[in-house]
């Protein structure tokens, strides 16, 4: 077996390995707030020759995972989302009825799931603090509304995340009355809900998943976070129901990146974390304008291109990031519509 077709090989068993830790489950929850190995070191041209051939593969396997993780950049928007969430939970701590909630809204790519993601953390590490001896905790659930969602099948999915056995004859009622039970016994704190635009009000089945997550959010004693696309815009803010989620919840909007010191300081992050052998420090920053022409200023898209170049680095043997490298990572369609109407 060549070395890149191990590599290849590699990759599918990880991403075998991974497939059981999507955040959706309380397993791959807590995954997530594992922090992960350090990075390699990187290695001189002449370390790194000294190395075996099979050596070279395992440093060259590490540097590879290392580059293919998400960075998680703490942006304006991380740092927003988390401080304002974090005020939510201690106003909430108390309130009988009427909890306040919070909703992340923007167009695709520019972190929303991040944002909500790191709130999570931030407040699961906060409770494994305040209660280092506790067991059986579990301080945060987090759902994503799935396409043409029933009022069921959103209270499916609380309980799919805390490992309830969810069966066909279980009816809506049996399963709302399990999760409220167990939140309530393992004091769930957070409830973060994405994807929240799969909501429609003006179908019978987005108005019931809207009921259902208001009689949750009235039951469970918990802050309640909405994240999705152009929630302010939809039909999600109208009417009745949508006049009470507007009258009770905060709106957070995310929006692309302009080019000022904030993207700059977020390529220059990038930069940082890049273990390739030939590659200089500066070479990435000196590229800070092109990359923002080219992603339309979407921190989804900057992470995806500048993690693609650093994989393709290493699978080359070039071991650097250039523009010409750069531009050979295929893009999301609305960063390469963003990049044409900058070109134009």
């Amino acid at each position: 077996m060549t070395g890149s077709s191990s590599q290849e090989g590699n990759f599918l068993e990880d991403a075998d390995e991974e497939a059981g830790h999507q955040l959706t489950t309380l397993p791959g929850w807590r995954q997530f707030l594992t922090e992960p190995s350090p990075p390699p070191k990187l290695l001189s041209n002449s370390e790194y020759a000294r190395l075996s051939p099979e050596q070279q593969l395992a440093y060259d396997e590490e540097r590879l995972d290392h580059h293919a993780r998400l960075l998680v950049v703490a942006t304006s928007t991380v740092r927003h989302t988390v401080t304002t969430g974090r005020r939510l939970v201690l106003l909430n701590r108390h309130a009988i009825s009427a909890r306040r909630g919070l909703m992340i809204s923007g167009p695709a790519g520019t972190g929303k799931t991040v944002a909500l993601t790191q709130l999570g953390r931030s407040h699961e590490l906060t409770d494994r603090a305040r209660h280092p001896h506790a067991r059986g905790r579990i301080p945060v659930v987090y759902i994503t509304v799935p396409p043409a969602a029933t009022g069921r099948m959103v209270a499916a999915e609380f309980g799919r995340f805390l490992g309830l056995p969810i069966t066909r004859s279980m009816n809506i009622t049996d399963i709302i009355e399990a999760v409220v039970g167990v939140c309530t016994d393992t004091r769930t704190g957070l409830v973060l809900v994405d994807e929240v635009h799969n909501i429609s009000l003006t179908t019978r089945n987005g108005a019931e998943v809207a009921d259902t997550l208001k009689y949750f959010s009235e039951r469970i004693p918990a802050t309640f976070v909405y994240a999705g696309i152009g929630i302010e815009h939809s039909n999600l803010l109208s009417g009745t129901r949508g006049a009470q989620i507007a009258g009770r919840f905060t709106l957070i909007p995310t929006h692309p990146f302009p080019y000022n010191t904030e993207w700059k300081g977020l390529v220059a992050t990038m930069e940082q974390t890049l273990l390739l052998r030939h590659h200089g420090q500066g070479a990435l920053t000196k590229l800070d304008r092109y990359l923002h022409d080219r992603t339309g200023g979407m921190i989804g898209a900057l992470s995806h291109q500048v993690r693609g170049a650093a994989v393709d680095a290493i699978l080359s043997g070039t071991e650097k990031i250039t523009k010409k490298g750069l531009t050979a990572v295929p893009l999301d369609y609305s960063a390469q519509q963003s990049s044409s109407g900058h070109r134009g």
